[in-house]
């Protein structure tokens, strides 16, 4: 996310946005009109920020809106689907205090068309119209009352604790893929977060595989913290957030346990948390294994992709034979009688038993492209047994994947 083109004031008050622009502007007698310039390019970028956020379907018009609101000198943009709310804070020239929601799609469309440069937005009161002017270039549209766009919950000034954003970005990224898209079972359809001292776990699963995470937190929490957020939710947390860690997030948990709230110097991203049990994923991790393969990340999932194009007419069932006494110890086939078949060699090494076993080569690929990690470790406990992937040298991560029974 480019340095300041979305930058937080310091107290402001937070809105549930939906999608609709908040604009304040500049108050003048006679019609009552606000006025505010920012960059183009500013106003884009905060618009593809906050955009995420905004509602495609529902019975409340004023959900396709964004809310453009002045706010402490700058233009803050909010919006929502009633799951997540966004906001984020433009750069730009005030010259008096104004809001307003507009239609979103129409003017995302229309401000990304502009040319660079600046912008002017200006707010008639009494027809609840914004007229846009970008050089040759003007509009009218038609927005709605602020005063219908809903207001987030007040949470608290400190936070409940702080992290890197390129630790969270990470943890994101090899955990919350996992969660079920399947609304059966809501829990499921999101990430166990536990705040617990200094240690923050991030755990997913659906009824195939499970992955967890740990990473440090910069602030200790006592007593431990233990809530369910929206995988589609944690998506949008993970593009608000830059890929460094000098750069951090400060993590909110409501004292009801109903929101979370992520805020960067860029944006807020606010999500509520799902209620439920969620399941003791703990038991379904293997506590030994027979076989234990060591392979280098980029070549195995090269390998799994291949044959991943021969699995898709079979199930999507990918044969892993493990043999220390082999060379190569590791092969991966795919089999499908009216298509063909794909046999793959992984130079590897193999401690303990051999071994057949087989999984879902999408399972599979989905793991392994999730890890930056040079080499990982595949533990096996036999052809029924869940199958572990961890990363060599580190600790702080498993994936667990369930495997196919091979027919006879």
């Amino acid at each position: 996310m480019p340095h300041g083109s979305c930058g937080k004031p310091h107290s402001p008050q937070r809105y549930y946005g939906y999608y609709c622009l908040y604009l304040l502007v500049t108050r003048t007698t006679g019609e009552g009109r606000v006025k505010v310039t920012c960059l183009q390019e500013n106003l884009a970028h905060g618009l593809s920020v906050t955009g995420r956020g905004v509602s495609t379907r529902g019975s409340l018009p004023i959900l396709g809106n964004i809310l453009l609101r002045t706010d402490a000198g700058r233009l803050r943009l909010t919006a929502t689907n009633l799951e997540v709310g966004i906001n984020c804070w433009v750069p730009a020239k005030v010259e008096d205090e104004g809001a307003i929601t507009v239609p979103a799609k129409l003017f995302v469309d229309f401000v990304n068309s502009l040319p660079p440069g600046p912008v002017e937005l200006s707010l008639n009161v009494r027809t609840k119209t914004v007229h846009i002017k970008s050089g040759p270039y003007e509009a009218n549209i038609k927005g709605m009352d602020a005063e219908e766009f809903p207001i987030i919950p007040q949470i608290p000034d400190k936070p409940t604790t702080r992290m890197g954003q390129a630790t969270l970005r990470r943890m994101i990224g090899e955990v919350a893929f996992v969660a079920a898209t399947d609304d059966s079972r809501p829990v499921l359809t999101g990430v166990l977060t536990t705040l617990a001292g200094e240690m923050v776990t991030m755990a997913a699963a659906d009824p195939y595989r499970l992955s967890v995470r740990h990473a440090r937190l910069l602030d200790r929490v006592d007593p431990p913290i233990e809530v369910i957020i929206p995988a589609k939710s944690l998506f949008e947390v993970a593009r608000i957030l830059q890929d460094n860690d000098d750069k951090t997030v400060d993590i909110l948990v409501t004292p009801n346990k109903s929101q979370v709230i992520f805020h960067t110097d860029e944006a807020d991203l606010v999500s509520r948390i799902i209620e439920g049990q969620f399941p003791n994923y703990r038991q379904v991790i293997p506590s030994s294994h027979a076989t234990r393969v060591l392979a280098q990340r980029e070549e195995l999932l090269k390998a799994t992709r291949l044959a991943s194009y021969f699995a898709r007419d079979a199930a999507n069932m990918l044969r892993f034979q493990v043999d220390p006494a082999s060379d190569p110890p590791l092969v991966i086939t795919a089999n499908a009688a009216e298509v063909g078949d794909n046999t793959g060699r992984i130079d590897a090494t193999v401690e303990g038993q051999p071994t057949t076993i087989a999984f879902n080569s999408r399972f599979v690929a989905d793991a392994l492209q999730s890890l930056v990690a040079p080499e990982i470790a595949l533990e096996l406990g036999g052809p029924l047994a869940p199958g572990v992937v961890k990363i060599v040298g580190d600790d702080s991560y498993l994936h667990v994947v369930m495997p196919l029974r091979i027919p006879a």
